[in-house]
This record gives C-alpha cells, sequence and structure tokens, in this order.
C-alpha cells in the first residue's frame, strides 16, 4: 500500500521535474495551484457523492482520484508523503 503512494509521488514529482507534453499530470502542473486545487475539490465533491449513493467500485475509483489530486497538489506545494505522515504520527503521539 504504502509503496504504491510512494511510487506515485515519485511518478508525479518527475512529471512536474520533467514534463512530457502528453502527460495529464504534467498539464496540471502547467495550468498552475489554482487549478490543481480546485481539481482537488471537484474530487472530494465526487467521493461525497459517490459514498452517499453509488456501489463500492465507484467509491474506490473517486478515492482513488481524490488520492491522486491531493499528491499532485501537494508536489505542487513541496510536501511530501513523509510529511503527511509525520505530522499524522505526531497528532497520533498526542
Amino acid at each position: 500500500m504504502t509503496e504504491t503512494l510512494q511510487y506515485l509521488e515519485t511518478v508525479i514529482q518527475e512529471r512536474r521535474d520533467n514534463p512530457p507534453p502528453e502527460s495529464y499530470t504534467a498539464s496540471l502542473f502547467a495550468a498552475g495551484e489554482n487549478r490543481i486545487a480546485q481539481k482537488l475539490g471537484e474530487e472530494a465533491i465526487e467521493v461525497i457523492v459517490a459514498a452517499l449513493g453509488q456501489d463500492r467500485s465507484a467509491q474506490v475509483d473517486e478515492f482513488a482520484d481524490l488520492f491522486y489530486h491531493a499528491l499532485v497538489l501537494m508536489a505542487r506545494l513541496d510536501i511530501s508523503l513523509a510529511d503527511v505522515c509525520a505530522e499524522l504520527e505526531r497528532r497520533h503521539r498526542a
């Protein structure tokens, strides 16, 4: 599980730093922080809609989209999974 998110984080950072011409991820970075944040918000709404009325498969799909777009925004803001995990661990210890 964690390896998948770490791998995805690495791919996203690579596409940020060396954008391939046909990459959706690279197009998000080119569109800027506001667009990435907007996409994350749209995905959050889609998770809510799926949770309230769609089947498990659709719910899983929407959560995957939410996680992906969160990782893209995190990369844009130079926030790593390690940063977020450290904060979660700090909160758990508190």
